[in-house]
C-alpha cells in the first residue's frame, strides 16, 4: 500500500482517481423523459435513440429560436 503523498498538482490539474470518479459519475446520472430512460447505457434501442433524437432536435430548435431572439436585439 502507497503511503506517501502524491506530487503535487499544477494549477487546474485534477488528481486521476478523482478524474476516474468524475467519469463514472457522468455514466451513472440518467436523462429521462417523464417515467422513462432516454438512454439506458446497458440496453441502446432503436426506440431510446429515436427518443434521444427528439431530445435533441428539441435543444436545437430552441438555439435556433435564442439566436434568432439575440438577432432581433442586436439589429434594434
Amino acid at each position: 500500500e502507497e503511503t506517501t503523498d502524491p506530487p503535487p498538482l499544477e494549477e487546474g490539474e485534477i488528481h486521476p482517481s478523482q478524474a476516474e470518479q468524475e467519469e463514472e459519475d457522468v455514466v451513472e446520472i440518467g436523462t429521462t423523459t417523464g417515467d422513462r430512460d432516454v438512454v439506458d447505457p446497458g440496453h441502446f434501442t432503436l426506440e431510446s435513440a429515436q427518443i434521444l433524437i427528439g431530445e435533441i432536435m428539441g435543444c436545437n430548435r430552441d438555439l435556433e429560436n435564442i439566436q434568432k431572439s439575440i438577432n432581433d436585439v442586436q439589429k434594434k
